[in-house]
């Protein structure tokens, strides 16, 4: 009843800010689609290939200890395949996950985010070269910094998350105020100079959260309906109260206790599926549902909420260093692997992943209840998906594109059993090859 009375407000709100949406570039009205042009194939794809994608996330959920998950792969040109496996959580008489089970989205949430920076941007509220400390001016040691860093994740600031993780772990309803986070993360040592190279920071997108609201006066949920799930037709996202802990029928959230070397302990499972928004905020605290998410994957990849000039201003990728392959590069807010555009990584008990190539269409979403095994596990899975669904053939009157994705499903689901730090006893077998799905698992 709760999830109904949410999404009943959430359509009332919609209304009201319609007209607001109706200003927005190239949207003539409805929810923006942003794959329209590309006459997406409304059909399934055939049982082979839905087995071979089922097989994936069945792996995925037993190989990183999960109790269920969800998974979507949708090519336009050929069809889609969407798929639940598992139960919510491990209490007593759980319930089935459906492909409409609502997650924690986990640091997909830094894609609202970063695209209502973009949409500011666009309007002339707000520039990527304002410097923040004039926005955030109770703060100190923040001069340089600019407000495009902080989305590129160049501005020197350290992630919070890595060092308080035990913490989040072990009480994951406690409510933490922005502010503590904040001085957490800044107290660390800086990664570099403003602007020098790439280093990941949950704090930095705390930041520019902050800096937002004062700049307009408004709540994150506020912005982020009037410049992202109002124009997407997004009813089932929303950053809820840090005191509203639960999530009504949704997927739970678990993680392997950590040894005193901070390892995975995994005879020891947390239960975090109660837990506050604010362990990850603006950057990773929301909850979505698997069809919001392939929607806001799309529009995230492709521009479709942004002028044209910004688009091409958000994919002007940089490397992110160290041993990284050339095919890999970020972007403001999200990252670029080969041709495929998005997210992947760990919140609290959740991992997830979404990706789209913005050329042909093809988008992957997957989310998994037990972050033990890391966001590059979430990532695996969905290049694993990715691999199987871009071969998939093209449906009358369409054209089956070429895409040249940097790694094999071989490569993907090895890495898959490389990553996996806490496996069910059945699934620490050799992977599948792509000819012999994995079984059920």
């Amino acid at each position: 009843m709760a999830g109904q009375n949410r999404v009943a407000r959430r359509r009332g709100f919609l209304a009201v800010l319609l007209v607001g949406a109706l200003g927005l570039s190239g949207c003539t009205g409805g929810a923006v689609d942003p794959l329209a042009a590309l006459d997406p194939v409304d059909t399934a794809f055939g049982d082979e290939l839905s087995g071979q994608l089922q097989a994936v996330l069945d792996e995925a959920v037993a190989l990183s200890g999960s109790s269920g998950g969800v998974a979507g792969a949708w090519a336009p040109w050929s069809g889609e395949w969407t798929g639940a496996t598992g139960v919510a959580d491990f209490g007593e008489e759980p319930a089935r996950v459906t492909v409409d089970s609502e997650f924690r989205m986990g640091t997909l949430t830094t894609e609202v985010t970063c695209t209502v920076l973009l949409r500011l941007v666009d309007e002339g509220q707000v520039g990527l070269d304002d410097e923040v400390d004039a926005i955030v001016d109770w703060v100190p040691g923040l001069d340089g910094i600019t407000l495009g860093q902080l989305c590129a994740h160049t501005s020197g600031i350290a992630d919070y998350y890595p060092g308080l993780r035990p913490h989040f772990v072990a009480n994951p309803e406690r409510v933490w105020p922005p502010n503590e986070l904040l001085s957490s993360g800044l107290a660390m040592p800086r990664t570099g100079e403003p602007g020098e190279h790439w280093a990941y920071s949950r704090t930095g997108l705390l930041l520019l959260s902050m800096a937002l609201e004062r700049s307009t006066g408004r709540s994150w949920n506020d912005l982020a309906e009037q410049y992202v799930f109002g124009p997407l037709g997004l009813e089932h996202t929303f950053l809820p109260s840090p005191t509203d802990t639960g999530l009504d029928g949704g997927l739970g959230a678990y993680s392997a206790a950590l040894a005193a070397d901070g390892t995975a302990d995994c005879a020891v499972v947390r239960d975090d599926s109660s837990q506050s928004s604010s362990i990850g905020g603006a950057a990773a605290g929301a909850v979505s549902s698997l069809e919001d998410t392939r929607r806001l994957s799309e529009a995230f990849a492709t521009g479709a909420l942004l002028d044209e000039g910004t688009t091409r201003t958000q994919w002007t990728t940089i490397p992110p260093g160290g041993d990284a392959p050339a095919w890999q590069g970020w972007g403001l807010g999200g990252a670029e692997y080969g041709p495929m555009r998005g997210l992947a990584g760990e919140s609290t008990g959740v991992l997830t992943a979404a990706f789209t190539d913005p050329k042909s269409g093809l988008t992957v979403v997957v989310a998994l209840n037990n972050s033990t095994s890391g966001g590059d596990f979430a990532r695996e899975t969905a290049f694993a998906l990715a691999s199987l669904a871009s071969k998939s053939a093209a449906a009358p009157e369409h054209e089956q594109p070429a895409i040249e994705l940097p790694w094999s499903y071989e490569q993907a689901t090895t890495r898959m059993h490389e990553l996996a730090k806490c496996p069910k006893p059945d699934a620490a077998a050799a992977p599948a090859t792509e000819a012999e799905p994995a079984p059920a698992g």
